[in-house]
């Protein structure tokens, strides 16, 4: 909690609110901050507004001036400050902010009275600021009640510990702030108090700080501040935000009139999301591990036997000779040049780990410490690895400064991409070398606690846009910051456990981790952590599990877990097979598993034109396409706490199977239109929950009425070129739906080459599709593709 005495600085219940943000920019670190709207002083406690657009302003807060006139933080592209839509008006009442977009107004400095005896003691040390904001229609949205900076030492360093606080309405919900894996089906962050930082031993699994709160009274708050952070929402009254290490409280508030306009705000103010290799929205085989490229080519060439289509192929860790040696060990991989050319002829590519790990034995290990490129101790000492973990050994390299990961980069480009490999996978980006009480280049590892993602994984992105000037960026990596999203990463949710409350977990993980501006999230199918050869379970499997006793033991009802795995994966933005076992394709958990997920995984293929296309959409918003329901159905408010399904475009409700046994589940399909079961196409009316048949060969699937949805023609990946085979039409209402395609490698879509674009749209009325753009012919050949579900 934030108390009003000694710590921090109220404001009356009367005096209002708005968004803060803070220091530090990384894309251009260093550049000149635009100058504040204006600075304000009320009674020694400065305040400065600065404007990002008509939506979104940028408020700090401290008493040291200095302190609010510096730049945005990490993550923030402070080019992007555009005062020009505010006029501002200072009047008896207080400052005013106004624009189109909405009305920032801070209080005026409080008349001054002769204390109390009870306010002698107790009085603040800090002068009130209040805050309102109201949205474009006049409405309050947002009221701040007090703001704190408390001294205190951490790592040596003498700094304070800052925090805002703002009033929180009892029918206001909450979602954002990273990824936490510790609910099992809600969604809405109200009463629950979070710790923001990269902590991969959280119990439930690993959290991911990115500091976006998205409200359900239309605002969005961006806490600018890369320490550890404690984020509770509306408890006993009050939603607050509390930083380990500052020196002014700074923060953004983002308004809009729905969800999308939220994030394209977002977007502009850290970055758009690009679109990422075509490729990665195939299927990607990855295991822990593959130890030689015999086997990598023997796992490709089965995939191609059976027809089953693939991407990608992935090298994990260990194929080095020793950990930070940035090498290929070629008793493993001989010839990884000629492995990768025989995937690209095979139509796959590849993507292969890097760690930023470095053993004192290795070959680098003595430069790096010299040069101090390494996390250093208190006493300026590279730290080796960390006494609680078993993996306890190696320096981290500091990505925090330049010269460090542009030396990282240029390493491993020449000694680890350069033959052949596509894409790079950087793990351990939280980093796992905890930063607590050491020291990076650019300050404590505690003032800096949650930036390590961001930096480690643009300075890649920088470095393979710069070597690949016109192939696209993609990264797999393991956590995130304010900003990530623009460095063509797609994240995954760490080293998850093999169960299924490890797969209940995941969706409303996945679903706030969307939701905080990161759309392209996925995690492990399957689990990662090493599988367990015993079960549970009570129930019969619904899968035969005796022709995979080799991978599974006696885990029985593991088959089944991968299999409804792998139909929600299915459904998410990324669809990667990964795990700790001693088989991890398609075919490895038994014939009936095999033909389940083989079906699945063509439907994915299927639906690449429309995946494709919706990656377009985020693009150009930077809203994800993988959307909790209250971002398109948000005045239904029965959707406030689902965490347990969710939108995947516009057009689909998928609601994964996440109980042992089950073969049928409750699903809600939200008010305001009809659904159409994917399976049957039966139709029924929003609005209420049904009981939907789920045997093991069906996830509960629903699309929405009014609703096109583009099939593609089977291909063994996406470098074929893939037709439109079937339009499927829901009827229900016009509907449109803008088809996209590219070459699906190079950044020529950002200059508008190479795109291929058309535009389909189904009239209620007359019960017709018509077709503009495309591909040549395709307006003509459009309609004759079109199914009409229900006739």
């Amino acid at each position: 909690m934030i108390p009003t005495a000694r710590r921090s600085a109220g404001c009356a219940p009367t005096r209002v609110a708005a968004a803060i943000a803070s220091a530090f920019l990384l894309a251009g670190a260093g550049a000149a901050a635009a100058a504040p709207l204006v600075t304000l002083d009320r009674n020694g406690a400065f305040v400065a507004v600065e404007a990002y657009g008509p939506n979104i302003v940028h408020v700090t807060i401290a008493v040291d001036k200095a302190e609010v006139l510096k730049g945005p933080g990490h993550g923030i592209i402070a080019q992007h400050a555009d005062n020009k839509p505010f006029q501002h008006r200072a009047a008896a009442d207080g400052d005013t902010f106004a624009s189109s977009g909405m009305t920032l107004r801070i209080n005026p400095t409080a008349v001054p009275s002769i204390p109390t005896q009870s306010q002698k003691y107790f009085a603040p040390s800090l002068a009130p600021v209040g805050l309102e904001v109201r949205n474009a229609q006049g409405q309050q949205i947002l009221k701040m009640t007090g703001w704190e900076m408390s001294p205190q030492t951490v790592n040596e360093e003498k700094t304070y510990q800052v925090g805002a606080e703002f009033h929180a309405p009892a029918d206001e919900h909450y979602y954002g702030m990273g990824q936490n894996q510790e609910s099992l089906s809600g969604l809405d962050l109200r009463g629950r108090t979070l710790d923001c930082k990269h902590w991969y031993d959280a119990p439930g699994g690993e959290t991911v700080c990115v500091p976006f709160m998205v409200s359900s009274k239309g605002y969005g708050i961006v806490w600018d501040n890369p320490s550890a952070t404690r984020f509770s929402a509306g408890v006993l009254g009050s939603t607050r935000f509390q930083s380990n290490v500052g020196e002014r409280v700074s923060f953004f508030i983002i308004t809009g009139k729905n969800a999308d306009e939220l994030y394209s705000g977002y977007a502009r103010l850290t970055g758009k999301t690009p679109i990422p290799p075509k490729a990665a929205f195939g299927l990607i085989q990855s295991k822990a591990r593959y130890d030689s490229q015999d086997q990598v080519l023997r796992i490709a060439k089965t995939y191609r036997e059976k027809r089953y289509p693939l991407d990608i192929m992935v090298v994990d860790w260990f194929y080095w000779t020793r950990m930070g040696q940035l090498d290929i060990d070629p008793a493993q991989f001989p010839d990884p040049d000629g492995m990768n050319k025989q995937l690209h002829d095979m139509g796959m590519q590849s993507i292969i780990s890097v760690w930023p790990r470095f053993e004192t034995a290795g070959r680098y290990f003595n430069e790096l410490d010299a040069k101090g490129y390494l996390l250093k101790d208190k006493d300026g000492k590279t730290q080796d690895g960390l006494p609680f973990r078993s993996d306890r050994t190696g320096g981290l390299i500091d990505s925090t400064n330049p010269a460090a990961r542009k030396w990282f980069f240029e390493k491993v480009r020449d000694n680890v991409l350069s033959h052949g490999f596509d894409y790079p996978w950087l793990d351990e980006t939280e980093p796992d070398l905890v930063p607590d009480g050491f020291r990076y280049a650019i300050g404590t590892g505690d003032r800096y606690r949650n930036l390590y993602p961001l930096v480690h994984t643009e300075g890649f992105a920088e470095g393979m846009r710069a070597w690949k000037p016109n192939r696209r960026v993609l990264i797999l990596s393991r956590a995130a910051y304010l900003g990530s999203q623009r460095t063509g990463a797609l994240f995954w949710s760490s080293d998850i456990k093999s169960t299924w409350e490890a797969l209940a977990r995941q969706i409303p993980a996945g679903l706030n981790m969307t939701a905080s501006g990161i759309a392209y999230w996925g995690n492990d199918i399957g689990g990662w952590q090493n599988l367990p050869q015993t079960t549970e379970a009570t129930r019969a499997p619904l899968l035969d599990p005796s022709d995979a006793r080799n991978v599974v033991g006696q885990n029985h009802d593991y088959p089944e877990l991968h299999t409804r795995w792998f139909q929600y994966g299915t459904f998410t933005p990324t669809l990667r097979l990964h795990g700790s076992r001693k088989e991890a394709e398609l075919w490895s958990f038994g014939k009936q598993a095999e033909a389940v997920m083989a079906k699945f995984n063509a439907l994915r293929y299927q639906l690449i034109p429309y995946i494709y296309s919706q990656a377009k959409m985020t693009y150009d918003t930077g809203a994800p396409f993988m959307r909790p329901l209250w971002m398109d159905f948000g005045t239904d408010p029965n959707v406030a706490n689902i965490g347990t399904q969710y939108m995947f475009g516009p057009a689909f409700l998928v609601a994964p199977v996440t109980e042992q046994g089950q073969t049928e589940k409750n699903v809600y399909l939200p008010a305001g239109t009809d659904w159409y079961n994917w399976w049957t196409n039966e139709k029924l009316a929003g609005g209420q929950w049904v009981k939907v048949a789920a045997p093991i060969d069906q996830i509960p699937l629903f699309v929405k009425a009014g609703s096109i949805v583009p099939l593609g023609a089977a291909v063994q990946s996406t470098a074929s070129k893939q037709a439109i085979e079937q339009i499927l039409v829901f009827p229900g209402s016009d509907a449109e739906f803008t088809l996209y395609d590219d070459d699906g490698l190079s950044y020529d879509y950002e200059k508008s080459k190479g795109v291929v674009s058309g535009k389909l749209r189904w009239k209620q009325s007359d019960g017709k599709l018509s077709a503009n753009g495309g591909p040549s012919g395709f307006a003509a050949t459009a309609p004759k593709l079109v199914k009409v579900i229900g006739r």
